[in-house]
């Protein structure tokens, strides 16, 4: 399993972090200051991004609960789709999600559903599907089978945070498969935000997901009904059906000899038939009732881990990434006040993990190229012969308060 580039930290904890590394209490005084200007102004930076995704989702957003100053044409509902899209998948990056492949989502169709439930998924309902995870982890459950008799533990990859952008196909598709679709609407985008999703188990995040027997559920009805059939078959309408074989070969000429159909006969068979019948109606219910039991299953499933729908998932992702940001430029920072000489990109980079590992037992792949990226745009660091060089904190703070100070100059 590679190392993910998510930051296990929260950012407060960072700042303690990073402020523990340094030498004296003035120091660190400061350095908690450069903090605070640093995250108010990556902050800013992710408003104007949060508006953006505001404006392109309204048009299309099934919770809406505002009015429109005019209608939205079909060409600007999907000109609208198109940038959301574009700066969702920014934000997704920006908080260190990385896309799960359609191979992976292949491979969950075809694995063991933990749950013990086998979902089909109609992919051609769908415009554009693309799955984002963060987080993952190899955990392990102890199955049960045979009654509880037999318990095996089972290996299985973890997902801690899964992200969803589905965009449907539009009314006339559903309308040429004469489908009516449940729960959404043709050409909407929804997009949703889950956690401690199993690999084998992300089949369940998709809106048209249907519950269908497994194999062995099959053979446990199955088996179960035609025993039942066959005894009551046998016991009820056996002597009934000889009687009437008997008549029907009379019929035909195969058998010479009459047979006489009694009224007493009729009755029997009557009743046989309704016996029978009931039992067909029982064994047709008890493959209801285990649908349902896998529909509750499921629903139960989702619904502790659904964390957010809609407009919530871009705003809880806008403060992800807008944490991650900060994360990776305090630490980044952090190593090069501290470094007399200057350090390389790559040495940053090892230098910072390597810490990680040894203090923290936390394996990552720190993004040092987003990190210095940051701190030259915001001119905190220095760049000569691809050596890098931190300012220092008094005069990295008095950079920040005049950017901060000249975000707005409308006198």
């Amino acid at each position: 399993m590679q190392s993910a580039r998510f930051i296990p930290f929260r950012k407060q904890d960072i700042v303690d972090m990073c402020s523990a590394e340094l030498t004296n209490n003035s120091e660190q005084t400061s350095f908690k200051q450069f903090c605070d200007l640093l995250a108010s102004l990556i902050h800013y930076d992710y408003h104007s991004t949060l508006e953006s995704l505001k404006n392109n989702y309204a048009p299309f957003d099934p919770n809406s609960d505002t009015r429109s100053l005019a209608p939205v044409s079909a060409d600007q509902k999907a000109q609208c789709q198109r940038e959301f899209a574009k700066d969702f998948a920014k934000v997704l990056d920006a908080a260190n999600f990385e896309v799960i492949t359609h191979q992976d989502l292949q491979d969950a169709l075809n694995e063991e559903s933990l749950f013990k439930v086998r979902l089909e998924v109609e992919f051609d309902d769908f415009e554009e599907v693309v799955f984002y995870r963060r987080g993952e982890s190899q955990l392990t459950e102890t199955i049960t089978s045979f009654w509880g008799l037999r318990k095996k533990p089972l290996h299985f990859t973890n997902y801690d945070r899964v992200a969803v952008f589905i965009r449907f196909k539009d009314k006339a598709y559903f309308e040429a498969k004469n489908k009516t679709p449940l729960g959404f609407e043709p050409s909407s985008t929804i997009v949703k935000l889950f956690q401690n999703v199993p690999k084998a188990d992300l089949e369940m995040l998709f809106p048209n997901s249907e519950v269908r027997m497994r194999p062995i559920d099959k053979v446990i009805i199955g088996s179960s009904a035609l025993v039942g059939g066959a005894v009551v078959l046998i016991t009820k309408l056996g002597a009934s059906i000889l009687l009437l074989f008997a008549l029907f070969a009379f019929w035909g000429g195969f058998r010479s000899e009459a047979v006489e159909m009694t009224q007493q006969h009729f009755i029997t068979f009557a009743i046989g038939m309704g016996v029978f019948g009931s039992f067909i109606f029982k064994e047709w219910s008890k493959f209801k009732n285990r649908k349902i039991k896998f529909m509750k299953a499921l629903s139960d499933n989702l619904y502790f881990k659904n964390l957010d729908n809609n407009a919530g998932v871009f705003h809880t992702l806008i403060d992800a990434a807008e944490e991650e940001d900060i994360k990776e430029a305090l630490l980044a920072y952090t190593f090069l006040l501290k470094s007399k000489n200057g350090l390389s990109a790559h040495a940053l980079d090892e230098q910072i993990e390597t810490w990680f590992k040894s203090k923290y037992q936390c394996e990552l792949d720190f993004e040092i190229s987003d990190a210095l990226e940051k701190l030259e745009r915001m001119h905190l660091v220095t760049c000569t012969n691809t050596l890098y060089n931190a300012v220092n904190l008094e005069r990295a703070k008095a950079i920040l308060d005049e950017r901060w100070d000249s975000l707005f100059q409308y006198n």
